[in-house]
């Protein structure tokens, strides 16, 4: 009778290992952002790669951002810092809300780019606001980011 209760208290615990507790690791990756501008459509305004990676909490870490348009507001050393609130995880698809700051490198202007949007598995939507003192440095619009 002892073996039938450790066979069903190990089966019990194996399935609720299974469950798991923790957020999933969906905001993991490589994402590509393009960021169109409310004043012109036609083009985006700007496009970056970055690494995206669940710290602790709510907070991401995030690294390797490369502007893969020309612009003067954000050069080599521009930093950027972000959360994310969890809503839901449902089948491993993380959604729930996004925030993001770029701000120029300390050589440069007082720019800083605000990301605001939701997560919805491997996409993150929302608008996007730009203010600084370098000239040109100012604007706002929409965003979609993919993982890679």
């Amino acid at each position: 009778m002892k073996q039938v209760w450790t066979i069903l208290l190990l089966g019990i615990a194996l399935v609720l290992a299974g469950c798991g507790s923790s957020s999933s690791n969906t905001i993991n990756g490589n994402w590509t952002a393009a960021l169109m501008s409310s004043s012109t459509s036609s083009s985006p305004a700007f496009n970056f790669i970055v690494t995206l990676t669940q710290s602790s909490g709510n907070n991401v870490s995030i690294t390797n951002l490369n502007f893969t348009t020309t612009n003067s507001c954000f050069t080599s050393g521009s930093t950027a810092t972000g959360g994310f609130t969890l809503s839901g995880n449902m089948i491993g698809v993380t959604s729930g809300g996004f925030q993001m700051n770029i701000q120029s490198a300390p050589s440069g202007g007082n720019d800083l780019l605000t990301l605001n949007g939701t997560v919805n598995g491997n996409t993150i939507t929302g608008t996007w606001t730009l203010t600084g003192t370098t000239s040109g440095c100012t604007g706002s619009g929409s965003f979609n980011m993919n993982k890679s």
